[in-house]
């Protein structure tokens, strides 16, 4: 069995820095105790958890919420993709996470029972109903606690530019020579709205009037309603010669309504995606798409969460709230409009 005498041998160190940079306790150079902390992992070093919480008043578990009201969870690829990246940076730092939910064996417990039950150091939360009553009741607690897409007083959190992300899809699609725009956002939330904004705005920089009848609301990853809705659009006298879909996901219900209408992307209608998932890459034609970086919005959740919770107990930190820049990747869903 490895011991902090032999790890402290082989940094050259004393045995209290190894406690210490083990247990992540000041006191020891930040370059040290990552040194200390990767040849602790390379020679196979596992701390006892009991003696670490003691020792820290830390357990090193962090809880994760991760569900909405279509079970969609571990499903919802952009979302994993956030959490695989927020997983890799607690982990540096020695974190192990714990998906939270609302029972303990048979027993029912809200989302604050839970925290406590397991005494998590802090809880990401991403994908889920944002009003619901447990949620805020956990972000009422005190509990060191990071968002994805949305932001609750004295918590930080990290969001795409979703404003900047549909103004690029809708400028795109304009400079490829098309006035007839359509967008069907997801269902009216934060993100959606800030998404309709950069719709409206964009258009009226581009001195293209707004029309009501080319906005519908689906649901993110909603494949069924997005594809009803795509045909709905396709029914209109003057219909869209392009249109912005809610995702990638839910965009393949639009590319199904177009197939089934008789119609051919991008010959006769363009289509724009939202979230840049990798798998769309490889359908024919290559989906067109606003790509959000998953990997720099979980580092980023991860490096506030951290500064939350080495914080506790002190002068509350001014909320934070880190908006990550988001990129155009051009597909082959988008052509010059047919005339008429």
């Amino acid at each position: 069995m490895v011991t902090l005498k032999d790890i402290a041998k082989k940094c050259g160190v004393s045995v209290a820095s190894v406690s210490k940079a083990i247990n992540h306790m000041p006191g020891v150079g930040t370059q040290t105790a990552k040194k200390i902390r990767e040849t602790a992992k390379s020679m196979g070093y596992l701390p006892n958890a009991a003696a670490q919480a003691l020792k820290t008043n830390r357990t090193f578990i962090i809880g994760v919420l991760l569900e909405d009201d279509d079970s969609h969870g571990l499903l919802h690829q952009f979302f994993v993709s956030v959490l695989e990246s927020f997983k890799i940076k607690m982990e540096e730092q020695g974190y192990d996470l714990m998906l939270m939910n609302r029972t303990v064996g048979k027993r029912t417990i809200s989302y604050l029972e839970h925290c406590r039950y397991s005494n998590m150091d802090g809880v990401f939360v991403a994908c889920i109903d944002f009003s619901d009553k447990e949620l805020l009741e956990l972000a009422d607690a005190g509990i060191p606690m990071v968002t994805i897409d949305h932001t609750y007083p004295g918590h930080p959190s990290v969001y795409s530019d979703n404003v900047d992300g549909i103004s690029k899809a809708v400028r795109y699609a304009h400079k490829l020579g098309h006035t007839r725009i359509g967008f069907i956002s997801g269902a009216l939330a934060g993100v959606t709205n800030k998404r309709f904004e950069g719709y409206q705005s964009t258009l009226k920089e581009l001195g293209i009037p707004y029309r009501d009848e080319y906005y519908k609301v689906s649901r993110y990853r909603d494949v069924s309603l997005t594809k009803k809705l795509t045909a709905d659009l396709l029914k209109l006298p003057q219909p869209p010669t392009c249109i912005l879909m809610p995702d990638d996901y839910a965009g393949l219900g639009g590319l199904s309504a177009i197939r089934e209408a008789g119609l051919r992307v991008p010959e006769d209608i363009s289509v724009i995606g939202f979230d840049g998932l990798e798998f769309m890459a490889h359908i024919s034609p290559r989906l067109t798409t606003i790509n959000q970086d998953t990997q720099q919005i979980g580092e980023a959740a991860a490096e506030l969460l951290l500064k939350q919770i080495d914080n506790k107990g002190k002068e509350a930190l001014p909320a934070k709230s880190i908006k990550v820049p988001v990129t155009l990747i051009e597909g082959e869903t988008v052509v010059l409009p047919k005339k008429g």
